[in-house]
C-alpha cells in the first residue's frame, strides 16, 4: 500500500473543478446545485484517506463518514451521492478509482408539503406585479426556480411557454390565458431586454427569485419555497384526475417513477378511483 502524494491530491482537485464545469455546461445543473456539490466534495476530501494499490487509486470514506455521522440520513445521502457522481466522472475519464466504506444510506422518502390554494390566493392579494407573476408562474406551470430564471421573452407565445430544464432539455407547457395576460401587463411595466425577470439588463438569479417568493408569503405568516409551489401544482393536477404520464411530462421528469415519488394522491381520491375502476365495485351481490 502506498500513500497518495501531494501531486496526486492536486490532480484530483483539478479534476474536481473540471467536474463542476461539466455539471454546468453539459448537465445544465443550477448554480445552487453546483455550489452544493463543490462544498460537499471539498469537505469530503478533507477527511477521505486516499491511497494507491495495484495500479488503482482507493478512496477510503470511513473517516469522512465518521465526521458526518451526526447529520440526518438525507443530508448524509446527498453528500455521498455528490462524491459518487464525482468518482463516476473520474472513471468515465480514464481514472481507476475504487471506493471503500461506501455502504448506502436508507432515506425515508419525504414530500414537500403542498400549499393550499386559499393561502396562495391570500398571499397574492397584496402582491406587487413582479411578485405576483413569479408566484403565478411557479404555481400554474409547475416549473423549477432554475427554469424560471432562464425564461426569455422569446420563449412565450399566446398559448404555450418553452421551458429549459435539467440537461438543457426543453419542454412546452400550456399557458393559462390569465397568466398570459399578467405577463403582458408585466412587460408593459418593465423594460425587458431578453429574460423575463431582469435587473439592469441582467437576468435575476435563482436566489433573487427565491427571495421574492419567501418574502411575499412571509407577509401572511407562511414559510413557502418555490419547490412547494411546484409540488402544489403537481398535486392539484393528479388529485383532479390528470394522467400521471402527462403530469410527468409537464414536470420535466425523466421517468414516471420520479413523479410517483414526488407526488402523492390523497386517500379519498384513491378510494374514489378504486370504486370507479374495479369491476366488482358497485355491483349488487
Amino acid at each position: 500500500m502506498k500513500t497518495l502524494r501531494n501531486s496526486l491530491k492536486k490532480s484530483i482537485d483539478k479534476e474536481r473543478v473540471a467536474f463542476l464545469e461539466y455539471l454546468q455546461d453539459y448537465r445544465g445543473y443550477s448554480d445552487l446545485t453546483i455550489k452544493t456539490y463543490d462544498e460537499s466534495l471539498k469537505e469530503a476530501f478533507s477527511y477521505i484517506e486516499i491511497f494507491q494499490e495495484e495500479n488503482k487509486t482507493f478512496f477510503n470514506l470511513m473517516p469522512f463518514r465518521i465526521h458526518i455521522a451526526h447529520l440526518n440520513a438525507k443530508t448524509i445521502s446527498k453528500k455521498l451521492s455528490a462524491l459518487r457522481s464525482f468518482v463516476q466522472y473520474l472513471n468515465d475519464n480514464g481514472h481507476k478509482i475504487r471506493l471503500k466504506a461506501d455502504e448506502s444510506i436508507k432515506v425515508a422518502k419525504t414530500l414537500p408539503k403542498p400549499i393550499p390554494h386559499k393561502h396562495i390566493i391570500q398571499a397574492l392579494q397584496n402582491a406587487e406585479i413582479q411578485e405576483k407573476l413569479v408566484v403565478i408562474m411557479l404555481y400554474t406551470l409547475g416549473i423549477r426556480i432554475s427554469e424560471l430564471a432562464k425564461i426569455q421573452v422569446s420563449d412565450i407565445d399566446d398559448a404555450w411557454i418553452r421551458v429549459t430544464g435539467k440537461g438543457n432539455k426543453q419542454r412546452d407547457i400550456p399557458l393559462l390565458e390569465s397568466t398570459k395576460s399578467l405577463i403582458d401587463e408585466y412587460l408593459s411595466s418593465f423594460m425587458i431586454k431578453k429574460f423575463l425577470f431582469e435587473k439592469n439588463g441582467e437576468r435575476l438569479s435563482e436566489n433573487s427569485l427565491r427571495y421574492i417568493v419567501t418574502k411575499l408569503f412571509k407577509k401572511v405568516s407562511l414559510k413557502v419555497t418555490p419547490h412547494q409551489l411546484r409540488h402544489s401544482y403537481a398535486s392539484s393536477l393528479l388529485n383532479s384526475g390528470a394522467p400521471i404520464a402527462d403530469v410527468s411530462e409537464l414536470l420535466g421528469h425523466s421517468s414516471m417513477a420520479t413523479t410517483q415519488i414526488y407526488t402523492k394522491l390523497g386517500s379519498t381520491l384513491k378510494q374514489k378511483n378504486y370504486n370507479k375502476s374495479h369491476p366488482l365495485c358497485g355491483v349488487d351481490e
